[in-house]
């Protein structure tokens, strides 16, 4: 997509604070963190959302909740706890149109979710 800054940052045109990479994943810090810890950890390839996902494409999820203890022990809380979430859709205030998980720890979160 040629105006997704997701796939920008994939592509190296944008900068990101990198804290992991393989073939189908890249994990970044947010630029507007909302705990000590807040990476995204995205797919390379362009997924539109979570209503996005098909039969072809779901195994991406299954890989990034394989990759996301591994960056959660990599950044000190994968003993502490953390939280993952997914936005989708606009009442859930989804930024950018990419696929994307936010990984969240490194302090006490709030019980509230909404």
């Amino acid at each position: 997509m040629d105006d997704c800054i997701f796939c920008k940052i994939i592509a190296g045109e944008l900068p990101s604070n990198k804290v992991y990479e393989d073939d189908q994943v890249l994990a970044f810090k947010d630029i507007h963190p909302m705990a000590p810890v807040h990476v995204l950890v995205i797919p390379k390839e362009h997924i539109k959302d979570m209503n996005a996902l098909t039969k072809d494409n779901a195994g991406i999820v299954s890989h990034i909740f394989t990759v996301i203890p591994k960056i959660a022990e990599a950044q000190g809380i994968g003993g502490s706890g953390y939280r993952v979430a997914c936005n989708c859709g606009p009442d859930s205030w989804g930024a950018v149109d990419h696929l994307h998980f936010h990984l969240l720890g490194g302090q006490k979160l709030s019980q509230t979710m909404g």
